[in-house]
């Protein structure tokens, strides 16, 4: 053990030598001292002067009663508080430290770094916890007082130290197998087209950028397959095999914590009175679902004159096809969506490269998006230390997020950008993170967070909508000339929906079915089998070979892994419609929405400046209100937004005679005819693609 400790110390020490003064370390020792060093805070706080008629009683209640009697002095609860806040902003730095050290260089070091800070800020949480169930506070008068005792007392808990560890292994464990998933081929193999030459050395891909930029821009069925395939084998089964202890025990806390499962858990941040959020969108999706229909038959028609023979015309479509690696997407198959073809696209990507964009370049033009705005720029050190660009060196998480350290203002992005139009949108989304942190960086910790976790998603994208119109790019030399021609417009409309429409039914069925799964309504036998049945019955699409029970699918995507909700991409990706609908009459903006550009509109941002400096501190309906004047989810918006191109797909796809929908419901059928056609092509694929076995 020492030897291996000194081993970890040398590593740890050959690391910093290219990380450089950027590298943090997380302070274990003060993480260590939080359960002795304030283990009796409260009657500390309680006891410290008696000759208060007040205090005396409070401390008599502490020293002398058991826990259930409980304390009703406000005055106390807010002093606590104030020095609980004081801890978890400093809990909080700690923890985001080892989180970070963690998913830029993902060593075994940092990784049982990241897994012992976990189980510290746990055991801290025990005492906060403990000390904050003596108070009556679901009869204080205070309504801020009561919402902050609320949401720190909610949340699952573990009883047992030995399942908190075993957690804190697994959660560790997935998200290290999906960080480090590589598609590899031995010398020598050959790819699944026959124009490629075979490997002279063993090559792996990542995710990050090889695999995706494979799947992204290939229009070889094959090609796409083998990544679709390979990426599945080097993640998923692996992922299986944890996942359903991950599940047993997240459920196990819910259940120490008062809820049925950790699916109720999730859904209690979004304050719908008896657990109603599911019953909420999916009326919300199906107010939604024609327009994806819409577009589901157009690209269906679409990529079965790409692939001629392997798409099925009037039903569910292979889901390797769509130009992303979950088909959540479809943006990067634009040029075979395009409507018109002979009309000039809507992408920078060239013009940045020819201008000699680089990744520091694109995130200095988002942050001046903001700054027109009135908001603020990026404090100094998001600077020196986020991560832009991907290094060469170690191994990360390339996954853009944004990181909010909750002391100092200090926020982060983690990205591997690439120069290109589709990145330029992602920074804006991930700093549009970073502003909302900014803007309620002075409330209670408890309360730095979105309105509804949809929020922080929308915020972002909400910028972004403006970001790609022809206006903004022409305002920053990225367009010559704006074309507004009914052609121009739809192909302009077409590009965005394959990113916005197109999501809808992904955003929605990733968490309809873990909220099954933590059920136990889907039993881990049927993992698979039933996330294909949701994609089929949700988007309309089936896999592109024959799934077994031994596959597990959902952990190729990184939330599944991460442990992280999904719905709240659904919920943003319908109310970021109707935030850009208010901020554009904010700005006095007049014609179609989709046209709407509100950079450089002080107007618009102080309206969005308002609502994020809520934070979490009302409810998402109060906040939602400050900002639109309503207090629901509106997909009015959405539908407002994308009403030229609607108009269009009705008519192409009525005079082309498409079935809107996949009239199939189960996903035996689909799977049947795809066995047929793998049996007629066995000896060619045997003989030809040796990849497939």
């Amino acid at each position: 053990m020492l030897r291996q400790n000194n081993l970890a110390i040398v590593f740890l020490l050959l690391s910093l030598v290219y990380l450089g003064s950027s590298y943090q370390f997380p302070d274990i020792e003060y993480l260590k001292s939080l359960p002795e060093k304030y283990d009796s805070l409260l009657k500390e706080l309680a006891c410290k002067d008696l000759t208060k008629r007040s205090q005396l009683v409070n401390c008599e209640i502490l020293m002398l009663s058991d826990d259930d009697t409980l304390l009703t002095d406000e005055d106390l609860a807010l002093e606590w508080l104030e020095q609980i806040n004081a801890i978890e902003v400093e809990k909080s730095y700690q923890g985001s430290i080892a989180g970070w050290n963690y998913a830029t260089n993902m060593t075994d070091y940092n990784q049982e770094v990241k897994a012992n800070v976990s189980y510290l800020k746990a055991a801290w949480g025990t005492i906060k916890t403990k000390q904050g169930r003596r108070f009556d506070w679901q009869n204080f008068k205070n309504p801020t007082l009561y919402r902050i005792f609320n949401f720190m007392l909610r949340g699952g808990k573990f009883d047992d130290s030995k399942q908190r560890e075993r957690y804190n292994y697994v959660s560790t464990e997935m998200i290290d197998i999906y960080g480090k998933g590589q598609v590899c081929r031995p010398k020598g193999e050959k790819y699944p087209t026959k124009e490629m030459k075979p490997t002279t050395k063993k090559e792996c891909l990542t995710l990050e950028p090889e695999l995706e930029d494979i799947i992204a821009n290939s229009r070889d069925y094959d090609e796409n397959l083998w990544v679709w395939k390979g990426w599945r084998d080097a993640v998923g089964r692996k992922i299986g095999e944890l996942y359903p202890d991950w599940v047993e025990l997240k459920n196990v806390a819910a259940s120490n914590g008062g809820y049925a499962d950790e699916g109720q858990l999730w859904r209690e941040l979004y304050e719908i009175p008896n657990d109603g959020l599911e019953e909420m969108v999916d009326a919300l999706y199906e107010e939604v679902k024609p327009m994806y229909k819409q577009l589901h038959a157009f690209i269906r028609r679409r990529l079965a004159e790409q692939y001629p023979g392997r798409v099925n015309r009037y039903g569910p479509i292979p889901a390797h096809l769509f130009g992303n690696m979950w088909a959540q997407q479809w943006n990067n198959i634009y040029d075979i969506a395009k409507p018109f073809r002979d009309v000039d696209e809507i992408d920078v990507t060239e013009v940045m490269v020819e201008q000699k964009y680089n990744h520091t370049h694109m995130f200095r033009i988002a942050e001046r998006f903001f700054v027109s705005l009135g908001m603020d720029p990026m404090p100094d050190n998001f600077w020196k230390y986020s991560m832009l660009v991907k290094p060469n060196d170690r191994e990360v998480v390339c996954h853009g997020s944004a990181h909010n350290f909750m002391k100092d203002r200090e926020v982060r992005i983690k990205m591997c950008t690439e120069v290109d139009m589709e990145d330029l949108y992602t920074i804006h989304h991930e700093m549009g993170h970073c502003e909302y942190y900014l803007q309620y960086s002075d409330l209670p910790v408890i309360f730095r967070s979105g309105a509804n976790p949809g929020f922080h998603e929308a915020v972002g994208d909400t910028i972004a909508l403006s970001v790609v119109t022809p206006n903004y790019l022409h305002k920053i030399n990225l367009m010559d000339t704006i074309t507004r021609s009914k052609e121009a417009t739809i192909n302009y409309q077409m590009k965005i929906a394959l990113s916005k429409i197109a999501f809808l039914p992904f955003g929605l069925m990733i968490d309809k079915w873990r909220w099954q799964v933590f059920r136990g309504n889907i039993k881990p036998e049927d993992y698979n089998d039933k996330w294909w049945e949701y994609r089929l019955k949700y988007q309309g699409l089936v896999p592109p070979i024959a799934r077994s029970s031994k596959d597990f699918d959902p952990g190729a995507k990184y939330h599944i892994p991460s442990g992280t909700p999904y719905i709240r991409y659904f919920v943003s990706f319908l109310i970021q419609f109707q935030f850009h609908r208010s901020l554009c009459k904010e700005a006095g903006f007049e014609g179609p929405l989709h046209e709407c550009n509100i950079y450089e509109s002080k107007e618009a941002g102080n309206a969005l400046k308002e609502m994020l400096s809520y934070g979490m501190s009302q409810p998402w309906t109060d906040t939602l209100e400050v900002l639109t004047g309503k207090r629901k989810i509106d997909s009015s918006a959405i539908k407002e937004y994308f009403a030229p191109l609607m108009e269009w797909l009705e008519k192409e796809n009525a005079q082309n005679n498409e079935q809107i929908g996949w009239g199939m419901n189960k996903i035996e059928d689909e799977l049947e005819l795809l066995a047929e056609k793998l049996w007629e092509d066995e000896y060619q694929y045997n003989e030809e693609r040796e990849w497939w076995y």
